[in-house]
């Protein structure tokens, strides 16, 4: 049985970022869906979760943030 390309602690992964400022973790062997870019990686899964908490500080969309400001 394979493992889950999104739970592999030994995996290769990159950080997308949608238009709204939705970061996700991606694995890095796996197709970038449309709407999505790259904005960190390939690197280790550890390094992608450390560079999406130091840089996805507000989880508000970007459209409903404009609403609060």
């Amino acid at each position: 049985m394979d493992t889950n390309p999104f739970e592999d602690e030994n995996g290769t992964y990159v950080v997308l970022i949608n238009d709204e400022g939705q970061h996700s973790l991606w694995p890095s062997r796996t197709a970038v869906p449309a709407g999505w870019t790259v904005t960190f990686g390939p690197d280790t899964r550890q390094a992608a979760l450390a560079h999406t908490e130091s840089t996805w500080t507000d989880l508000k969309p970007r459209s409903l943030a404009a609403t609060y400001r």
